[in-house]
C-alpha cells in the first residue's frame, strides 16, 4: 500500500512509440487546461500515459486522494494544508510547476476561512447608545472626583483645634502629709430597702392565720354594705354600651353585666356547665339569657356593674352570684 508521506518525486517516463517532439509540445496540456485544476492534472497524466497507481507510487500519495483531487471531491481529502501539498506534489511529479498548480487550486477553491471584504458603499454605523453610555460614565466619574476634591478643600480650610489652656492643666501634687476628710454617706443603692409587707398578712394573723376567715370577713362586709373605694365612685344610672356586648339579644335578656375594668367572667348553668367564659375589657358587657339556675362567677365583683332592665343595680355583690338573686 502506498504511504502518504507528502514527498515530491519527479517522474521521467518516456512516452511509448516516440513521436514528433514539436507536435507533442503543441498538444501538451497545461495547468490552465480544463475547468479546474483537477481536470488539468488528469489531462496531463493521461497525456503522459500514466496511471493513478504509478503516480501514487512515485508521490507516496494514496490513489484515492489523487482521484479525489482530479474530481475536486475535497470532502474526501484531509485538511486544506494537506490538500495543497498533494496538489503541489502531483503537479511536480507530472513535470509541471507546483506553485502554479497551487495558485490555480486556490483560485478554483477559495479558502472559506478568509475574511470577506467589506461591501462597497455601505457606511459604518456605530450604536448611539454606546456613545451615550460612555459620556454618562465619564460624567459620573467626573462628579465623584469633583466631590472628593471639594471635601478635601473644605477640610483644609477648617481652623485647627485650639490647644488646651495652661490653666486647665492639673496642678502639681503638694508634698507632705495627706489629710482625709469625713467619710461620705453611702450611696442610695446600698441603703437598706423598706421591708416588704405581704398583703393580707395582718388580717390573716388576726383571724388566727386562716385565709378563708379573711375572705369570709370581706364578703360579710360587702353584703352588709361596707363602703369600698369602687362603691364610692359614681355609677351610670342606665346601661350604655361602650364595647362589645356578648350573650343573648336585648329583647330576651333582663340582666346585663358590664365590666368597669378588666376582669374574668364565667357563666354557669344549674348543673355547673359553662355557658360563657371570657376575659372582659373595660366597657364590654354580657347579657344573661332567660334560663333558670344561671350564676355569675367573676374574678373581682367590684369590676362589674349590674343592670336589670337597663337600669343600674350597683356593683356585683359577690364573686359568685345567682342571676335570679339579682332580678329579685
Amino acid at each position: 500500500m502506498a504511504l502518504d508521506t507528502g514527498r515530491v518525486t519527479d517522474l521521467h517516463l518516456p512516452m511509448e512509440g516516440g513521436g514528433d517532439p514539436a507536435r507533442i509540445e503543441s498538444y501538451t496540456p497545461s495547468l490552465s487546461s480544463g475547468p479546474d485544476i483537477g481536470s488539468a492534472l488528469r489531462a496531463a497524466r493521461e497525456f503522459r500515459g500514466l496511471s493513478l497507481e504509478q503516480v501514487a507510487e512515485a508521490t507516496r500519495i494514496r490513489r484515492s486522494y489523487l482521484a479525489a483531487i482530479e474530481a475536486m471531491r475535497l470532502d474526501e481529502l484531509p485538511s486544506r494544508p494537506f490538500t495543497i501539498g498533494y496538489v503541489r506534489a502531483y503537479a511536480a511529479a507530472l513535470g509541471l510547476d507546483g506553485e502554479a498548480a497551487v495558485e490555480r487550486f486556490k483560485a478554483d477553491e477559495p479558502c472559506p476561512d478568509a475574511a470577506l471584504p467589506e461591501p462597497i458603499g455601505v457606511p459604518k454605523e456605530k450604536d448611539p447608545r454606546l456613545t451615550l453610555f460612555l459620556v454618562g460614565g465619564a460624567l459620573v466619574i467626573g462628579a465623584i472626583l469633583a466631590w472628593n476634591l471639594a471635601q478635601r478643600a473644605m477640610a483644609e480650610r477648617e481652623p485647627p483645634a485650639a490647644a488646651a489652656p495652661a490653666a486647665i492643666m492639673a496642678a502639681p501634687t503638694p508634698a507632705g502629709p495627706v489629710e482625709l476628710g469625713a467619710p461620705l454617706p453611702p450611696p442610695v443603692e446600698s441603703t437598706t430597702p423598706t421591708p416588704y409587707v405581704t398583703p393580707g398578712l395582718a388580717e390573716a394573723t388576726a383571724a388566727g392565720g386562716s385565709s378563708d376567715a379573711v375572705e369570709d370577713a370581706k364578703r360579710a362586709g360587702q353584703i352588709a354594705g361596707a363602703p369600698t373605694p369602687d362603691a364610692a365612685q359614681e355609677l351610670p344610672a342606665a346601661f350604655t354600651p361602650s364595647g362589645a356586648v356578648y350573650g343573648a339579644a336585648a329583647e330576651i335578656s333582663v340582666v346585663t353585666l358590664q365590666a368597669r375594668k378588666p376582669g374574668s367572667l364565667i357563666v354557669r348553668g344549674a348543673d355547673g356547665s359553662v355557658y360563657f367564659a371570657r376575659q372582659l375589657s373595660a366597657g364590654e358587657a354580657y347579657r344573661a339569657p332567660a334560663l333558670k339556675g344561671l350564676s355569675f362567677e367573676v374574678s373581682d365583683p367590684h369590676a362589674f356593674q349590674v343592670f336589670v332592665g337597663g337600669q343600674s343595680k350597683g356593683l356585683l355583690p359577690a364573686v359568685q352570684t345567682p342571676v335570679a338573686k339579682l332580678v329579685g
